[in-house]
């Protein structure tokens, strides 16, 4: 493509070069700058991307955009670059919020030929995000997946460096999704995606807000929470249907930013609303903990049960009722999906023949910890055994808190490692001890994290819940020297397997 269709519609002044130049990719890694790259020199909070822009030169980049508010790089000084390289050079304003307009261009607008779902808020996107795809696929419909676990793209997992990715990013999955017959994409659209453009030129079939939380309040991300609020409510700017839990502290503001903009479906627990849950009841149904609802809709009226334990997760399922209403889905595919939905590292269970529910979670902070112990107690006859260590190099009032959650909560704790960095895994683990003596907690040091899910599998009874959390979905493990695999769910496995065994 040549680059003045890749700039179609854009606002540029042309620096030097020949804007006929070729364009094989666009690119905003000078590490993936190759022959023919268009390379965008992003100005980013702590690396300005025109200081790569000779590397990505010497690497065949056929044409560079720089941002008019560059600091430092006078015309002069990129013109050298033309004469050396040959490049062509041109501006534009604001090159990141730019990226998207770029990349749509490049790509051939793939974001007008798939049907987009976006699924903002604080907590419950990722849950949220995979119910939907599993309920999209067992309709038959070949789904992608954008989110904080990962990104699926035509079945191929992908790492997600981000909840949202880049535009750049962005735009180049859903090129590969158009072209291999998806017709569907599920993704988690982060406040801060939202903010700093990389969903620009998006618009989706449904856009839900599932609630607000203080979070994500720093120098880098939101100055306070009404920026944080303000961000996510762009979501509605561009869409056909809102969908909004309607017992979110925050569900009158987005009522009011809607209202005659974008039609609202909403949902409730036991409230007022288009959708609504009651009667929730905790079940198991073999290895799987989960919640049966009695849910009061125009689209259907009866018992829902999904194989995820928590009031959280009704909400959860609630949101992708409602989508999946909207897409005029059957509701027998609905209910089928949600009783066999799992999502990686969020109350994921490890199958076992011994009674003991086992689950892998994410929860790496103390009010997280608290949440799913305080849930854990309505599905467990016996035990709670807590697994978990902190990471190194971060704050570490964090371990004290966490100790005492759960030293109150567990009915033994297991303290081990989790990613100690630079840190020695016994300091961290002797923060985490000040905190559990606090309580009159129980606990175990064992600091080897593969032998405390050994231990803990190997003394629950019947009816025990073993609770191992913090990882949840990453399969390393990182320490001062080196980086390992290490996975919860499969660590878990083999201390099942190993435990079978030995019958």
């Amino acid at each position: 493509m040549e680059l003045r269709a890749v700039l179609d519609g854009i606002e540029y002044r042309l620096i030097s070069g020949d804007l006929s130049k070729e364009v094989a990719s666009v690119e905003y890694d000078s590490r993936k700058a190759a022959s023919g790259s268009l390379f965008i020199c992003v100005r980013g909070f702590t690396v300005d991307g025109h200081s790569f822009a000779e590397k990505a030169c010497e690497q065949g980049a056929s044409a560079l955009v720089v941002d008019s508010n560059r600091e430092n790089f006078p015309d002069d000084e990129l013109a050298e670059l033309t004469a050396r390289y040959g490049v062509c050079i041109v501006e534009t304003e604001d090159t990141h919020k730019h990226m998207a307009d770029l990349s749509e261009n490049f790509y051939l607008h793939p974001e007008r030929k798939i049907s987009v779902y976006g699924i903002t808020g604080t907590k419950g996107k990722t849950t949220t995000a995979f119910m939907l795809r599993e309920i999209f696929e067992r309709c038959g419909k070949d789904t992608g997946l954008i989110g904080t676990v990962c990104n699926i793209i035509a079945g191929e997992k992908i790492h997600a460096a981000h909840t949202t990715p880049e535009s750049r990013d962005l735009l180049g999955m859903m090129d590969k999704l158009e072209r291999t017959g998806s017709e569907k994409l599920v993704m988690e659209v982060s406040s801060q995606a939202l903010k700093l453009d990389r969903v620009r030129g998006i618009r989706y079939r449904t856009a839900a807000f599932t609630n607000l939380y203080e979070d994500h309040i720093a120098p880098n991300e939101h100055p306070d929470m009404e920026d944080y609020i303000s961000c996510k409510l762009k979501i509605f700017d561009s869409c056909e249907t809102g969908i909004l839990n309607a017992d979110c502290t925050v569900a009158e503001r987005v009522e009011d930013y809607c209202r005659d903009k974008v039609k609202l479906l909403t949902y409730s627990i036991e409230g007022k609303a288009d959708f609504v849950a009651r009667n929730l009841r905790a079940r198991r149904m073999g290895h799987v903990t989960g919640t049966v609802f009695e849910l009061d809709s125009e689209y259907y009226k009866g018992d829902i049960f999904v194989a995820l334990p928590g009031r959280f997760n009704v909400y959860n399922a609630l949101c992708a009722i409602c989508t999946a209403y909207i897409e005029a889905v059957d509701i027998d595919i609905v209910k089928n999906a949600l009783e066999n939905v799992s999502v990686p590292g969020r109350m994921q269970p490890v199958e076992n023949g011994f009674g003991v529910n086992i689950l892998v979670d994410y929860a790496h902070n103390a009010a997280a910890l608290e949440s799913v112990l305080d849930t854990l107690k309505e599905y467990t006859e016996g035990r709670i055994i807590t697994v978990f260590g902190c990471g190194g190099n971060r704050a570490v009032t964090r371990r004290f808190e966490m100790g005492e959650v759960s030293g109150r909560l567990s009915d033994l704790t297991i303290i081990t490692s989790d990613n100690p960095r630079k840190e020695e895994p016994e300091a961290i683990i002797r923060d985490i001890v000040t905190g559990i003596s606090k309580t009159d907690g129980i606990y175990e040091i064992v600091p080897d994290r593969s032998e405390a899910i050994m231990h803990a599998v190997s003394i629950a009874k019947s009816g025990d819940t073993i609770l191992i959390a913090g990882k949840g979905h990453e399969d390393y493990q990182i320490f001062a020297d080196k980086t390992i695999h290490f996975d919860d769910c499969e660590q878990a496995a083999i201390a099942v397997a190993a435990r079978e065994d030995m019958r």
